[in-house]
């Protein structure tokens, strides 16, 4: 495509923070080292986001999965997930930033549920960029409740089983007031989307760096921008049908 029929800056942008793990030990630093280094990175693409007037970036933090870390980590990031939040809450409420966290929270501890839902609804009335951070989610969990409100919805004869369509079913889902993801990054090398946003993945442009998650600077954020810019959506269609509407 040539700079005239570049894409606008992606709507909405889904990350995995992958590496912290490999950047310590590639620096003989203890994990914990990693992981600190991640949250400093966040921020600073949190604030470049802001600059860039993004509307929507949803950051995957903690999987379900990740429970099955050694018990020493899990505590690290739990507790890293509580310093962070308590020292970033009103830099994000300053600069406009709406924060919310999707996934199963009722895992979490009462006091991190509280610090959770204390920032949610400090930022709730923000209009800048949303942030939303993905912590104990997994995309099969995410569809999995979007059947059980629909069949919870039919058993109760609010709907029919013929009701079920694609709409209904991302009206349910966890991230259902957001549009769908433009732009998918993962950071870290390995390309595949790890249980993240499986339904709402389906048309996203995929952007694989090998670059470890504390080194992706603002700009390898910028880079990956230019590279969504340089694609062509086509949703099934083909480039000339794209092309021909372009044109008109």
């Amino acid at each position: 495509m040539d700079s005239e029929t570049k894409l606008p800056k992606p709507e909405h942008i889904a990350i995995i923070m992958d590496g912290n793990g490999r950047w310590a030990k590639n620096k003989n630093l203890p994990r914990a080292s990693g992981h600190h280094a991640g949250v400093k990175t966040l921020r600073k693409l949190i604030e470049h986001a802001v600059a860039q007037r993004l509307s929507a970036m949803t950051v995957y933090a903690f999987s379900r999965e990740n429970w099955q870390r050694p018990e020493k980590e899990v505590d690290l990031l739990m507790e890293l997930f509580m310093t962070a939040l308590k020292s970033e809450v009103e830099d994000l409420q300053k600069n406009n930033v709406r924060l919310k966290f999707i996934g199963d929270k009722t895992a979490f501890s009462d006091k991190l549920q509280k610090i959770i839902s204390d920032s949610e609804t400090l930022t709730s009335e923000n209009s800048g960029l949303s942030l939303n951070i993905a912590a104990n989610y997994s995309g099969r969990w995410d569809i999995t409740q979007a059947f059980q409100s629909i069949s919870g919805d039919i058993t109760s004869g609010k709907l029919s089983a013929t009701d079920i369509n694609e709409g209904l079913i991302s009206e349910r889902m966890s991230s259902a007031e957001y549009k769908e993801p433009d732009l998918f990054i993962r950071t870290g090398g390995e390309q595949r989307i790890s249980n993240y946003f499986l339904w709402q993945l389906a048309y996203t442009e995929l952007y694989f760096t090998d670059v470890l998650w504390p080194d992706f600077s603002t700009e390898q954020f910028g880079i990956a921008l230019d590279w969504f810019a340089n694609r062509q959506r086509r949703f099934g269609k083909t480039s000339e049908q794209i092309e021909n509407n372009n044109n008109n």
